[in-house]
């Protein structure tokens, strides 16, 4: 896998290009991306669109830190697919205040 950045709604969000998906931390995207919608919301989201996370493994971890999308304390993190990450923002566009 490789990384690299994607601007999503105006925000830099760093991925894992795996198996040919683009991949996002979840931990980023609701920090970033999410951060005035609660995270119930967000779950509750997740639950109706049927999207998955996976969790990482530990050298999907460790670049996720390298490249600043998750803190370098974390010890677990998840990521959702790019096609996922659409829905969601798609989903609540109509929640929190727009860019």
């Amino acid at each position: 896998f490789h990384a690299g950045y994607q601007r999503v709604r105006g925000i830099d969000l760093g991925y894992l290009q795996i198996g040919g998906t683009q991949m996002f931390a979840l931990a980023q995207v609701l920090s970033d991306l999410f951060k005035d919608i609660p995270r119930a919301t967000i779950s509750r989201k997740m639950e109706t669109l049927k999207i998955k996370s996976r969790r990482c493994d530990p050298a999907e971890l460790r670049t996720l830190k390298a490249i600043n999308s998750v803190p370098t304390g974390a010890v677990k993190c998840s990521l959702i697919s790019k096609a996922d990450l659409e829905a969601l923002c798609t989903s609540c566009k109509s929640l929190g205040p727009r860019p």
